[in-house]
């Protein structure tokens, strides 16, 4: 796995960050929600500027796969969140999307890296 991988898969981490500094700004208040609001913005700004990173360098990823896997990489990370953080429901459902979703990201990654 090239640096620009792990670029990408810290974006991702960072997308879901980002998400989930939305619902909590949704949950607060005064001071609390501001700072809630300063973990958005700075979030955001890495998830894109490390998306950004990933697709340059030595063995840049190509723009589609790499919008694509760190799309689903905060998307998953997202619902993990949901689940530990705002205590949503955990279904059969949620969980094989879920994990149908992991699958599609790794292959995406398998798949480009033979190019």
């Amino acid at each position: 796995m090239n640096i620009n991988w792990i670029i990408l898969i810290i974006g991702g981490l960072f997308e879901a960050l980002f998400a989930m500094s939305l619902g909590k700004m949704q949950q607060t208040s005064g001071r609390e929600m501001w700072l809630w609001l300063l973990c958005f913005i700075v979030s955001v700004s890495l998830s894109m500027l490390l998306l950004f990173k990933s697709m340059g360098g030595f063995h840049p990823i190509p723009t589609g796969t790499a919008y694509s896997v760190w799309a689903g990489i905060g998307a998953a990370g997202t619902v993990l969140l949901g689940v530990m953080v705002f205590r949503e429901p955990v279904t059969l459902w949620r969980l094989f999307f879920l994990s149908t979703l992991i699958i599609s990201i790794v292959g995406l990654q398998i798949t480009s890296s033979n190019h």
